[in-house]
């Protein structure tokens, strides 16, 4: 099994340590390709960055069709619809994949994620899949995307600060980490705050497995029917 997780972002260093993640969550034998496109904005902090880095997501997924799968490694699902009109593959993101995980497991669960102007997107699509019900807040630590890859940043000490937050105003359960390039402290967070943290990126690999071994497939009727050929060229 080969699965494309695509960070949408051109930051370089995101995408490494989101194909690290990626690979400790694949099981034996799935081949894991992180890549990102060449051109758009280095970071994903709202609407307008969404929007600007969707050629360049779209046009990473039209140049590797021999994948099995798909996880869009940005926690805004951005540009996820279209992705799946494009392949009938199965294509995951990273935010509903947490997000449902994080509602099998606690009866309420907060997101902590990077900048506030993020929230908004985030409770859009918390409605759109039908589970704000079960989601406390989503809150902001106000960590730039971009401090994560900064070394010697504080940015971890700010998002568990956030999280102890959740757990004693919130009364969260669990938390759901928002953004992929908070990929690699879900470990050290649970252990510190001895509830759940949730990874996206490992729980979209695993969800993506997950389909494709159950040859389950992209429907083609509808809102995700495929894309005419003439608007491809």
């Amino acid at each position: 099994m080969r699965i494309l997780v695509l960070n949408p972002n051109t930051t370089a260093s995101m995408t490494a340590k989101i194909g690290a993640a990626a690979r400790r969550a694949a099981a034996p034998g799935t081949e894991i390709l992180a890549l990102n496109p060449a051109h758009g904005p280095a970071s994903i902090e709202g609407y307008y960055d969404e929007a600007i880095s969707l050629a360049g997501l779209l046009g990473v997924i039209r140049d590797n069709p021999d994948v099995d799968g798909v996880v869009i490694a940005c926690f805004d699902d951005t540009g996820l619809d279209a992705a799946r009109c494009l392949t009938d593959k199965p294509v995951v993101g990273i935010g509903e994949a947490a997000y449902h995980m994080a509602s099998m497991i606690a009866n309420r669960f907060s997101v902590v994620t990077t900048l506030a102007r993020s929230v908004p997107a985030l409770e859009h699509n918390l409605h759109r899949y039908g589970l704000w019900a079960r989601c406390a807040r989503v809150r902001s630590s106000e960590v730039a995307v971009l401090e994560l890859e900064e070394p010697g940043s504080d940015a971890s000490t700010r998002i568990s600060a956030e999280i102890a937050r959740a757990i004693a105003d919130d009364r969260a359960e669990a938390i759901v980490l928002g953004c992929a390039g908070m990929t690699d402290l879900a470990g050290r967070l649970s252990a510190d705050h001895g509830i759940p943290v949730l990874d996206g990126v490992s729980c979209a690999v695993a969800l993506c497995e997950s389909l494709v071994r159950l040859g389950l497939r992209t429907s083609r009727l509808g809102g995700y029917a495929p894309v005419p050929p003439h608007k491809l060229a």
